[in-house]
């Protein structure tokens, strides 16, 4: 029986949308038994193990050498330091509300392009920042309840931040490969970077359940690996504007695997932050869509694929 294209590529959406969204579930796991520094770095030497494979059988150019720094650049910002402060913050915030703040980096996207790259920000776009912005903090201060506020919760905003600039700068080298070679380079270069927390790892490893070492296998390979290899498989056959549209169901689906397998229960008050982080991040791109409109076009394909789109767990 032959599978239809869009069958196949609604299988590769959904496989991202619940690889990531396990993600913060199984930090919230792998944080039993590891240090965040230890976490990141055993989670991303699977992933640069499973990434070492396929870059083997697909055959993945080489890189120039002249773009070496800029890939160690963008897996400092887009593995490093977005995962080491991932992880030191959901020490302090529920893998719900962690899963909700991550998407928020559109909104540093936007404040990174104004103040470093002299973008032209509209009312519109600062209006949803600002609203965003009160969600996110809404979110963290509301999590364990306002007696309990927890400051290492803000570190899931600095994460948010990171992969904010990782977009910023990604814009600037987009082009020169691949979605998957890309990937590869900055993995393997975040991975290097995480060699610092090297120390203590394998006596960690050791002495770990058997439950957090299968929770940051599961890590390794599916959010931080496979979920790639789906993203960009879709990529290359959907428009970047329309596949991130997928996505804003993340955090409902790692809500719902945190009740399921954590036992966690979410606050109204978090539920209504998440609503509005999630409402003005997706808000953010209608501006342009109304002004194509009024002026009785859309958007060229090469253009809106240029969007960027969703997040990295």
């Amino acid at each position: 029986m032959k599978i239809s294209p869009l069958f196949k590529l609604v299988l590769a959406i959904a496989a991202v949308i619940l690889c990531w969204a396990y993600s913060p579930v199984g930090i919230h796991i792998g944080l039993e038994g590891y240090s965040p520094g230890h976490l990141a770095l055993l989670r991303f030497l699977m992933a640069s193990l499973f990434m070492a494979g396929m870059a083997l059988v697909l055959k993945i150019s080489l890189p120039r050498w002249r773009d070496l720094p800029w890939l160690l650049v963008l897996g400092f910002f887009a593995i490093a330091l977005h995962h080491v402060s991932l992880n030191y913050g959901q020490q302090g915030l529920s893998a719900g509300a962690s899963s909700v703040l991550a998407q928020s980096a559109p909104l540093f996207s936007t404040l990174i392009a104004f103040f470093w790259l002299k973008e032209p920000v509209s009312g519109w776009r600062w209006g949803c920042v600002a609203v965003g912005l009160l969600g996110a903090v809404l979110v963290v201060a509301t999590d364990k309840g306002l007696g309990s506020i927890e400051p290492r919760g803000l570190l899931v905003l600095l994460a948010a931040f990171s992969w904010g600039l990782y977009f910023v700068l990604q814009r600037r080298f987009s082009g020169r490969y691949g979605v998957l070679t890309t990937v590869c380079y900055m993995v393997w270069c975040g991975t290097l970077l995480l060699s610092v927390y090297a120390p203590g790892l394998a006596q960690a490893v050791v002495q770990a359940s058997w439950r957090v070492n299968l929770a940051v296998l599961l890590l390794g390979l599916f959010p931080s690996a496979l979920a790639y290899l789906a993203w960009a498989y879709v990529l290359a056959r959907v428009e970047v504007s329309r596949a991130s549209i997928a996505m804003y169901l993340i955090p409902p689906v790692a809500m719902l695997l945190a009740a399921t397998v954590l036992g966690e229960t979410l606050q109204a008050s978090v539920l209504l932050g998440a609503a509005v982080v999630l409402g003005s991040v997706m808000a953010m791109p209608l501006e342009g869509r109304w002004r194509q409109r009024r002026a009785g076009r859309w958007p060229s394909p090469k253009t809106a694929a240029q969007a960027p789109a969703g997040q990295e767990r």
